[in-house]
């Protein structure tokens, strides 16, 4: 199928926040199969995949921690965070890394819901808690406590400083906080809050996210096939050893960085037909 062979191109050839986008995007598929209500509405999550305020229930399912990140509980809840997490990653990248991206949407993620977890148990509020929305804040505040001032224009507002809008995020979490979703926001003030120490500690020397660089490494080289080496080892002649030779560069390869060029300046988007049917080929 074409579309298929599209977004299977674009995860590969996609950055770290494109296949997160995707992984989100596509439990959330799943999730409306499996779990969804439709009868009532909702999403009726099993105790397994949500992140529950009970301790006692958090230590029988400690990878709720994680699992929760990834399941959303609506269309607009999604729409919203993935929004969020495309404009904030792309900042973000502008000054660190893609592993480092991807270590502080896993570790502020935790953090958040480990905050959740014992202020909630300390309260004796029993709720759950869905969605991604505290390691995005993470990502957001990261990059405004590293880039205060950098430039942001905004459509119908114009230009605005980049801690403006981390300071609108924060003081609406802060209305919002007695009222309805308090967990959310709750861990909306956590993630902001492990960007803002994250930062922190990576000027001082610190980067808390090379612990998680190999699992970053097996979401990237998901669905990339393993390269394999067509060529049988010969020997050496000795007698041809001192003639220099010019390496050439495969027309094929060649071929492969101009899309990859064109891809990085104007987008996957921008490429032809005949562009993506070729990458596609290469690829399996």
């Amino acid at each position: 199928m074409p579309i298929l062979d599209d977004l299977k191109l674009q995860y590969r050839t996609g950055g770290i926040v494109q296949k997160l986008i995707f992984w989100n995007v596509g439990i959330f598929i799943l999730s409306l199969v499996f779990f969804y209500q439709f009868k009532k509405g909702v999403f009726a999550y099993p105790s397994w995949l949500v992140l529950s305020s009970s301790l006692s229930e958090f230590v029988t399912k400690p990878w709720t921690v994680i699992s929760y990140m990834f399941v959303h509980a609506g269309f607009l809840h999604l729409l919203f965070n993935m929004m969020v997490l495309h404009f904030s990653g792309r900042l973000f990248s502008t000054f660190f890394t893609e592993r480092q991206l991807f270590g502080l949407y896993i570790l502020s993620g935790i953090f958040s819901g480990l905050a959740f977890v014992l202020i909630y148990t300390f309260l004796g509020i029993p709720a759950r808690l869905v969605g991604a929305s505290g390691a995005i804040m993470a990502i957001l505040f990261a990059t405004a406590s590293y880039s205060p001032n950098m430039i942001i224009r905004l459509a119908l507002i114009g230009n605005v400083k980049l801690w403006h809008i981390a300071a609108v995020f924060l003081v609406l979490d802060l209305i919002q906080l007695p009222f309805e979703n308090s967990g959310g926001h709750l861990a909306h003030l956590a993630g902001a809050l492990f960007g803002f120490i994250y930062i922190r500690l990576l000027q001082n020397g610190t980067d808390l996210s090379k612990p998680i660089s190999k699992f970053q490494d097996w979401i990237v080289n998901l669905g990339k096939p393993k390269k394999k080496n067509p060529f049988k080892k010969v020997h050496k002649n000795k007698a041809y050893s001192n003639t220099k030779t010019k390496p050439t560069k495969d027309i094929n390869q060649q071929k492969i960085d101009d899309i990859l060029d064109k891809i990085s300046q104007s987008g996957y988007d921008s490429l032809t037909k005949e562009e993506k049917e070729f990458l596609f080929k290469v690829g399996k």
